[in-house]
């Protein structure tokens, strides 16, 4: 299977890297300093990047803005048990957007990453 990348602005890469490895099961491959590091789950590479410092991914565009945290796109990790990963999270004092909804595929909840990026944890339907 090809590897998918996704790229995150984070404020705070040490405590990112310790949301997605040890709330959501990332392995890290990869750290630079405190400005990048890569993470892998399956098929997934996360590449967290902080928005200052010489990488690509913290240069500002040509009107001057600069890349930042949040927003509304996100990575889907699938899971076997939503409510029981939503109560383990919140346990462990992860900050939800939302809360549970049923949709026509599944159930889904947004939870955020220490910087505000969305994740959404994703249980498909099983008829």
């Amino acid at each position: 299977m090809d590897t998918v990348g996704v790229r995150y602005i984070v404020d705070d890469l040490a405590a990112a890297v310790a949301f997605y490895s040890d709330r959501l099961g990332f392995a890290v491959e990869m750290r630079a300093g405190t400005g990048f590091a890569v993470l892998s789950r399956g098929a997934l590479r996360l590449m967290l990047n902080t928005p200052t410092g010489p990488g690509g991914a913290s240069q500002p565009m040509a009107d001057g803005s600069r890349p930042t945290p949040g927003g509304w796109n996100r990575i889907q990790l699938p899971v076997e048990d939503l409510t029981a990963e939503v109560a383990a999270l919140r346990a462990a004092g992860a900050e939800f957007r939302s809360e549970i909804v049923t949709g026509r595929g599944g159930r889904q909840i947004l939870l955020d990453d220490p910087s505000g990026n969305p994740v959404e944890l994703f249980e498909p339907r099983r008829d």
